[in-house]
Formats: C-alpha cells, structure tokens, sequence
C-alpha cells in the first residue's frame, strides 16, 4: 500500500529522497517514459536494483528539489540536469557502469497495439499469406487498397504492404484492421535520452565508442591541425616534425647545390657521384648450398676428383689381333 498523508508531506518526502539520490549518485540515465506502464515500470526497478534507482515524478517537483539542493550544498553541477526535464522522464541514478545499465534497460520493453491518434515510431508493413478472416472481412482490406483474394474460405494478401509509416498517425482503420490481425506492432520501455555524468552532459550514443574509435578520432584531429599549421605557417606541436623534416630537407638542397657539406650529406653526394657504389651484392651462385655460403662467404669451390687413366692395351705390349 502507497504512503497516505497530505500533499505537502508526499512533497516533503520525495525531496528527501531524490536530495539523498543527488548526494550519493554522480551518474544517471535521463529516460523517456512514454507508453510505459506501471507494471513494466516495476520489473524495470527489480532488473535495475540493487546498483541503480529509477525515479519518477513531476517535472517541476524535480526542478525545484535540484535548485534548492544546489544552493543548499553549492553542488552546482546538478543544475545541468533542469534543461533536461522536458516531457514525459524519468532518472535513473546508478553507481554501475553506464552502457551497461543502457543495455539492461532496454531489454524491458513490451509490445503493444497500435492504437488510433498514436504516431507510430517505426514502420508497419503486413505481410503476404493468410489472414485467417473470413470473407466478409475484405471491406477492411478494400479500404486501405490492400490487395487479396479469397483462398481455401479465407482472405489472403496477395504482397506486402506498408500500411503505416513512421511519424504518420495511427488511423481508425489501420488498427482495426491490425487488432484483428492480432498484430502488436509496436513495443515500448524506457529510452535513453541523454546521460548525465558529474555535471557532464552527452548524447547515449558517446557510450558506443571504444578505445579504438578514440584513437582514430584523435589522430584525426591531430592530422587536420598539423595540416593547418603547415599551410599557415604557424608553428604548433602536431606539425613540429613535419617542420623538422621540411628543414632537413631544404638544408639538404642546399649542400647539394653548393659546396657547403656536413656528414649527412656527404653520403647523399657519393649515391648521386656513383650509384654503383651502394648496389646490393650479388646472390651467392646456384651451385653454392647455404651451408657452403654461410661457411666461406660464398666463394667456397668444390674440389675436383681427379679420376685415373685407364690403361691402355698398348701398355702391355699386346694387341687384340695378335
């Protein structure tokens, strides 16, 4: 049973508590709670506790508690919570990790009919294949152009349709034609608007970033300032190498150029004087194994085997026809 006291007292104690919420939680989920029943609402409490609180009022009652502690405790970072308590919201406070609280907040949605005068937030399209009505159902069909035909005693849509389109209003029609469909379209739960933390306000979509995307982005950033800096002229630390190596560069045209020289160039005069010079040795020969490369520098020769003369018949002194 819900407390039962006076107005002022049910004020009374719903600014104590969210005071004791802005005092032990620098992190919280602004969510919008259009469509989300009281029934869901509580499951969404259960799966969220015992790390997070969900925290529903009045938007003016939650204005007033966050002015008020604020000049009370001088905790002015709070205040960049008021612009945001706007519509139908809800805060959730957490001490856990934010885009994981994000992701166990969005699991709790639940279907729902399209009912009329709603603005749907996503397409509907109904699917071809057997509606399971009888005939005497098609006006339905026939008033939103749907193409069917009469099947086994029973209406089928010939191809499917958008009967719905985002933004649009839901027609009497429509969800009719829906509710004897037994099509719930839609589903709603609470969804996150913005993300509060330590005074710092940023759109949900921040918590998808990984480290990796953060790199980038910065290396990025870096590239476009030394960019910049280089077709200014003004020096900055991102295109300090950059100057650095454009100098050497230079310097180095100059020593070529002229007879001035220092170490480094001296190489650079001896490459361009006689390319030669600094071509890649050759390959150890075919015939060399590594072994044979390894051990004598490649220059290893094979000895030859001197194999003995055979001798002759004349030696002995005889002949074949004698």
């Amino acid at each position: 049973m819900g407390f039962k006291g006076t107005k002022q007292e049910k004020k009374e104690i719903y600014d104590r508590k969210m005071v004791d919420l802005l005092e032990n939680y620098t992190k919280a989920l602004i969510c919008a709670a259009d469509n989300v029943g009281s029934t869901q609402l509580q499951q969404i409490r259960r799966g969220l506790r015992p790390e997070s609180v969900v925290l529903m009022g009045k938007n003016t009652l939650m204005k007033r508690t966050i002015r008020t502690y604020a000049e009370r405790s001088g905790n002015t970072a709070v205040l960049s919570l008021m612009p945001l308590l706007v519509g139908n919201v809800g805060l959730i406070f957490t001490k856990g990790d934010l885009k994981e609280v994000r992701e166990e907040v969005a699991k709790y949605k639940v279907g729902a009919p399209a009912r009329v005068g709603l603005v749907a937030p996503i397409d509907v399209t109904i699917p071809p294949g057997s509606t399971g009505l009888d005939p005497s159902q098609t006006s339905f069909f026939q008033v939103l152009n749907i193409p069917t035909k009469i099947n086994k005693g029973t209406v089928e849509i010939v191809s499917s349709v958008e009967l719905i389109k985002k933004g649009e209003k839901v027609g009497s029609s429509e969800a009719a034609l829906l509710a004897k469909l037994g099509i719930r379209p839609f589903s709603y739960g609470l969804v996150v608007q913005m993300v509060y933390d330590d005074g710092s306000v940023f759109d949900p979509a921040v918590l998808d970033l990984t480290e990796d995307d953060l790199v980038g982005r910065f290396a990025a950033g870096v590239s476009a300032v030394a960019a910049l800096s280089l077709a200014i002229g003004y020096p900055t630390l991102a295109a300090a190498t950059h100057c650095f190596l454009n100098s050497y560069k230079n310097v180095l045209a100059v020593a070529l150029a002229t007879d001035y020289s220092y170490p480094h160039a001296e190489t650079v005069k001896e490459y361009l004087k006689d390319p030669s010079k600094f071509a890649v040795a050759a390959a150890p020969a075919a015939s060399e194994t590594p072994a044979d490369a390894a051990a004598g520098g490649g220059k290893v020769e094979e000895e030859k085997k001197v194999e003995p003369e055979e001798e002759s018949d004349d030696d002995m002194g005889l002949s074949l026809f004698d």
